[in-house]
């Protein structure tokens, strides 16, 4: 069973979309979703620099951008429906997951990634705020911890990674004193996501998606509030508003994908983080980034093999 899983904020890097401006029809679509939400998608993927794009109220539009596009560079010629087994996003990622599970329509999601960027920048405005990854400790020892400085437990990653979130002096303390046994980095953020901060944020988009009018999802849709397999659309545009104010339980999506029997993992576009946590998380769980076009061959062939499986099947059924 093949999972497809699409990254948060965080994971985009200065001129990451450049080669993928390559591939046919890539800049004329970037071109109509920028004209769409009057943000210039090609040039803060291409040209801007590292502070530029880590600007919440862009990051989140180009990280959704690149995971439509080089899907819809990996699925070419396929049916994702037989191909795939799951998918899946991490935080901005669960929104390029609802037009995998067609759930919403591409255009309609970049629209909604506006909004919820402009809501989660504004409301990250209102106090300095930010995060940091505590790596290694025992979880329960973590959690306990962050508690009693005031943090939340923002992303819940396993593989021995959680996310804490909370105010700059909140965070600094972290940073100056870490749990036993764990490490802390301090991560270049915008705001303490998924925590109460961005409560204002959560209204913006219920108003946002009343008049959306959203699919079932024909591949199965794991989401980030609790790791389950999700099968109303409604539900999923439900649960996508309430978890920009909620904790990622990424460490969930890997146990749901886990018990599911996923046999192999592809992140896209730009990936590297979720298959670095799927290591630990999915011992054992073929993997494969897509970082640039050069990555579409491999992960090509892990498409066309599950669709071919699954056509076996179905004839053997028959």
């Amino acid at each position: 069973m093949l999972v497809l899983v699409a990254p948060g904020q965080g994971a985009q890097k200065p001129g990451f979309l450049s080669p993928w401006l390559d591939l046919p029809g890539v800049t004329e679509r970037l071109e109509e979703w920028s004209a769409a939400i009057d943000l210039d998608l090609i040039r803060y993927g291409t040209e801007a620099d590292a502070d530029e794009i880590l600007d919440t109220a862009v990051a989140q539009p180009l990280l959704v951008a690149a995971a439509l596009v080089s899907t819809s560079a990996l699925l070419e010629g396929h049916d994702p429906v037989r191909a795939l087994g799951a998918t899946s996003g991490h935080s901005v990622g669960e929104l390029a997951a609802t037009v995998n599970a067609g759930v919403l329509p591409a255009d309609t999601v970049m629209s909604l990634v506006r909004t919820r960027a402009d809501a989660m920048a504004d409301a990250a405005a209102v106090t300095e705020t930010g995060m940091a990854a505590v790596l290694g400790g025992e979880p329960e020892a973590v959690t306990a911890y962050l508690a009693e400085l005031g943090l939340t437990p923002a992303n819940m990653n396993g593989g021995g990674q959680i996310v804490a979130a909370g105010t700059t002096e909140q965070v600094a303390a972290l940073v100056a004193a870490p749990p036993e046994g764990a490490k802390v980095r301090a991560l270049k953020v915008a705001g303490a996501f998924h925590t109460s901060h961005m409560a204002p944020a959560v209204s913006t988009l219920e108003t946002a998606v009343k008049d959306v009018d959203p699919s079932d999802p024909v591949i199965p849709y794991v989401s980030n509030k609790d790791g389950q397999v999700v099968r109303s659309g409604t539900e999923i545009v439900r649960r996508l508003v309430g978890q920009v104010a909620n904790p990622v339980r990424w460490d969930l999506c890997m146990e749901t994908f886990g018990a599911l029997g996923v046999t192999a993992m592809i992140e896209v576009c730009p990936g590297g983080t979720l298959t670095g946590l799927a290591r630990r998380g999915l011992p054992g769980v073929e993997r494969v980034a897509l970082k640039s076009p050069d990555d579409l061959d491999k992960a090509r062939a892990l498409v066309s093999e599950h669709e071919a499986a699954a056509a076996t099947a179905a004839g053997t059924a028959e």
